[in-house]
Parts: C-alpha cells; sequence; structure tokens
C-alpha cells in the first residue's frame, strides 16, 4: 500500500513540473504584482507563526514565479548577473530571517526591500524609466522609503555598512529625487526642509561608516520620521485650481528671477555703457541656454537612478561652480569701473576692442550658465508638479505662462531702471549683485557634490539654512563662501582706491 502513493508521485510528477513550467504573464511587470501578492501571503503567515509555511512560501514565489517564467534569465541577459544575484540574495537573507524570529517591522523592511528590487527591475525589463509606483500617494511612498531604511540597518547590523549606505543611496536617488518628492516638498513646504532632509541623509551614511550603533540607529530613524513626517502634510494638502495655479507660479519666478537679473544686469550695462551692439550675444547665449536646458534636464533625469544618480549631483554642482568663477570675474571686472572717469578712459583707450571680444565674452557666457542652471532645474521641477497633480494640469500650464510674462515684465522694469541709475551706483550694483548670486551658487554647488557624495559632510551644531542664498549648515559650504567674500572684500576695497587715485590723477593733470 505504501507503493501506491509513491508510484502516483512518479505518475503525477512531471505534470505538477510541466504546470510549473506553464506559468506566463504578459509583461515582468505583471509577474512583478503576482510574486508581491505571493510574498505578503507569505508574510502574514509568519505573522500568524507559520514560519516553516511561510519558508516555503516563499521558496514557492523564488522558483515559480522569480526562476520558471523566465524572470530571473532576463535579468541576467538585460541587466547584469550582479542584480539577479541580489535578488536571489535578498530571498535567502529573508527566509533566514523568518527562521531567526525577527520582527514584524524589520521583516516588513526587508520586504520592502525586495519588492522594490523586484519592481525596479521588472520596470527595466519591460522598458520603463522609472520605478513603478503605486500613484503619487505620498504616504504610501514614504512607507516604502521607511521600509528600505529599516532594511539598511538589517544590512548595518548584519555586518554589511556598504550594502547599508548603498539603501541609504537607493532611497535618496530612486524615491526622494526620481519621484519628485524633494522638489514637491520644495514647492510644496519649503527649500529648506528639503535641505535638512538631504542632510540627514548625509548623516546617516556618515553614522553607518563611522561604525557607530547607536548613531546609525537614530540617524536612519530621524530620516524616516522626515519623511513621513513631509508625506503626510503633502498628502494633507487638499488641492484646488487655485492652490496648483500658485505652486506652478511660484517654481518659474524663483527659478527664472535669478536669472532675469542676471542677464537683465548684463544687458543694461552693455547699454549704459555705450555698447548696446554687443547685446546680441548676450540674447543669443541666453536663447541657445534654453535649449541645452532641455538637454541637460532629460540628461540629468536619465542620470537619476541607484548607480548613476551621483553622477546628476556631481555635474549639477560642477555648472554652479563654474558659473561662480565666471560671475566672480564678471562682478570685480564691473568694479574697475565703477568711477565715470574710468569708464571713459576704459572707452576712449587702446583696449576698446576687448569690449568686443573677451569682455562680452565673459558676459554672454556669464548669461549663458545663469540661464542654463535655472532653466534645467524649472524642467525637472515641472516634471515633479505634473506627476503629482492629475485634476489640474491647465491651471499648472496657465501659472506657468502667466510667471513668464511677469519675468518678461521685470526684465524690462530692470532695463528702464537701471538706465536712469548714475554710473558708479549702477556699476557697483550691478557688481554687488553678481557677487552675491556666485555666492550662493557656491554654497548650492558645493552642496551638489556633498549629494553626489563626492565632497564629505560637516555638520555644524546649528541649522541655520537660507536656501535661495545657498547658505548651509556645513563647513565644506560655509568656508569657501567666506573665503570668497574675503577676497571679494579686498579686491573690491583695492579696486575702489586704484579708481579714485586714477581720478584724482586725471583731475590733477588736467
Amino acid at each position: 500500500m505504501r507503493k501506491i502513493p509513491a508510484l502516483l508521485g512518479l505518475i503525477f510528477l512531471p505534470l505538477f513540473l510541466f504546470a510549473g513550467e506553464a506559468i506566463h504573464f504578459d509583461t515582468h511587470l505583471d509577474a512583478e504584482a503576482e510574486m508581491r501578492l505571493l510574498l505578503n501571503e507569505a508574510f502574514y503567515s509568519y505573522v500568524s507563526s507559520d514560519v516553516e509555511g511561510a519558508c516555503d512560501q516563499l521558496d514557492a514565489v523564488f522558483t515559480d514565479y522569480y526562476r520558471n517564467t523566465g524572470f530571473e534569465q532576463g535579468v541576467l541577459e538585460k541587466i547584469s548577473a550582479e542584480r539577479a544575484q541580489n535578488i536571489t540574495d535578498w530571498f535567502e537573507y529573508i527566509k533566514i530571517s523568518m527562521r531567526q524570529g525577527v520582527s514584524q517591522k524589520d521583516l516588513r523592511g526587508s520586504y520592502n526591500q525586495l519588492t522594490y528590487l523586484l519592481r525596479v527591475t521588472a520596470g527595466r525589463l519591460d522598458g520603463r524609466e522609472e520605478p513603478v509606483s503605486e500613484a503619487r500617494n505620498w504616504t504610501k511612498t514614504a512607507e516604502e522609503m521607511a521600509g528600505i531604511l529599516t532594511g539598511a540597518y538589517n544590512k548595518y547590523t548584519a555586518g554589511d555598512p556598504k550594502g547599508a549606505r548603498d539603501d541609504v543611496d537607493v532611497v535618496y536617488f530612486q524615491y526622494y529625487e526620481k519621484l519628485g518628492f524633494e522638489r514637491i516638498v520644495m514647492a510644496k513646504i519649503s527649500g529648506e526642509r528639503a535641505s535638512t532632509v538631504e542632510y540627514q541623509f548625509s548623516a546617516a551614511k556618515k553614522a553607518i561608516t563611522k561604525g557607530d550603533d547607536g548613531e546609525v540607529k537614530n540617524s536612519l530613524d530621524t530620516l524616516s520620521r522626515y519623511i513621513v513626517e513631509d508625506a503626510a502634510q503633502l498628502d494633507s494638502k487638499v488641492e484646488s485650481a487655485l492652490g496648483v495655479f500658485i505652486e506652478s507660479l511660484l517654481i518659474i519666478l524663483r527659478e527664472g528671477f535669478e536669472a532675469i537679473l542676471i542677464v537683465g544686469a548684463i544687458v543694461a550695462y552693455l547699454i549704459k555703457s555705450g555698447n548696446k551692439k554687443n547685446t546680441k550675444p548676450v540674447y543669443w547665449g541666453s536663447l541657445a541656454a534654453l535649449g541645452f536646458s532641455v538637454v541637460m534636464a532629460l540628461i540629468l533625469n536619465a542620470l537619476t537612478s541607484t548607480a548613476s544618480g551621483r553622477n546628476q549631483e556631481i555635474i549639477e554642482g560642477a555648472t554652479m561652480l563654474l558659473a561662480v568663477v565666471v560671475l566672480f570675474y564678471v562682478s570685480n571686472w564691473m568694479v574697475s569701473k565703477a568711477e565715470a572717469e574710468a569708464w571713459a578712459h576704459y572707452i576712449e583707450g587702446k583696449v576698446q576692442s576687448s569690449i568686443t571680444k573677451g569682455s562680452v565674452f565673459s558676459l554672454a557666457f556669464a548669461a549663458f550658465l545663469a540661464v542654463f542652471r535655472e532653466g534645467a532645474e524649472t524642467i525637472l521641477f515641472y516634471k515633479a508638479l505634473l506627476a503629482g497633480n492629475q485634476n489640474y494640469t491647465n491651471m499648472i500650464w496657465l501659472g506657468f505662462v502667466i510667471g513668464a510674462a511677469a519675468l518678461v515684465v521685470i526684465y524690462i522694469l530692470i532695463r528702464v531702471l537701471s538706465l536712469s541709475l548714475p554710473l558708479k551706483p549702477f556699476f557697483l550694483g550691478t557688481s554687488i549683485l553678481l557677487f552675491i548670486m556666485s555666492v550662493s551658487f557656491t554654497g548650492a554647488g558645493i552642496k551638489e557634490l556633498q549629494e553626489g557624495n563626492l565632497v564629505p559632510v560637516t555638520m555644524l551644531p546649528f541649522n541655520f539654512t537660507v536656501d535661495i542664498l545657498g547658505i548651509y549648515p556645513t563647513l565644506q559650504t560655509l568656508i569657501p563662501q567666506a573665503l570668497l567674500l574675503a577676497v571679494t572684500v579686498v579686491l573690491f576695497v583695492f579696486q575702489l582706491k586704484k579708481n579714485k587715485q586714477g581720478a584724482l590723477l586725471k583731475t590733477g593733470s588736467a
């Protein structure tokens, strides 16, 4: 009698194997959705104290859905063996964790990490650029992020600090930046809050590297709390047509105002100095920057991934620091012409040709960089705003159009009013404006490099942030700004004395 079950097993085994291989899905995302459901069933089996049953269900998902459907093979062929091994390791890690009796919270964190990997992988296999997320419910997104951060802590305690840091980067690049969380926080809460959260990411990674167990737990918990709090605040905001319109309007005004100030000041400078014909390169540079902004926004969006998201920050930071060099040069060049006599001598002297060559190129390049940087940033802001508002898209575009028109009016006012100002106050004011922009770009540029893990972060005991001026509570941002300020003051005083002496000598000789 005992041989009968064994005989039946041999007869039906091929059918079971065939049935396992027969599982088919139209897309990898469909397979991922089914795996997620079955993984949740395994999780609740564990919650019900059926550990072995949960482990068996986990094994079934891995074998029947990940491996036998060709999902794993697709990962090996189209992505990498490393990604395939990473997913396999997470299945095994979760099974070991269940047998060790981990808490439900810690297990949920590991589950969220695995389902995230499966979702992103399925999206890539199906040709999707972004991680798939079930709508822009920020609370739900924040829960996923917090789950991955819990997984990061689990990896740290298991002796894998590199894996823990990588998980923190996953949350930052694939969620906080890629899904537009950061930009929505900046638009609907404040830029200062976004900076606080961004530096908390750095603090968490620094604690993991340092190896302070208590600080790692505290920093990751604080980061999770910040994210959950912001998500709750975002979801609690009742969207209205007027509210969306104002958000859109403020984005274009905030991002475009700096560029308009710089371009307007440079054009007014050329007109006021009798070089109106040289405004064309500035205009063409600004128009070219708009086109390049679109290309750069596409590049930056494509770079925001786990592997290369830090490259986006490095590119943005390098662009800002290049702008600092140009703006600083132009600012000091204008100071040298602050005296009417100095400018008259400049116009009449043999160096007249330089205003049509090197100096005009510098001015045009400064305008290009200002528009280029702000343009790419604006596009990414609107991308996030459009993704988060499906009901009032028309109000987004209305806010953009009215905001752009307002910028044109601001530009005209700058030109008209500047032409009525005396020469010396105008040159000095323009120079100071460009210097302030260079200080702002210095802080913002270094902050981007910090987010790209290229520059370390040393937080100060106070949390004083002025996002619009690029002032952040880290030594790496404040020290270069202080040095820039000191050098500028010295050059400013020296140049004014030189101009004054030159004017006195010219008066005496007359």
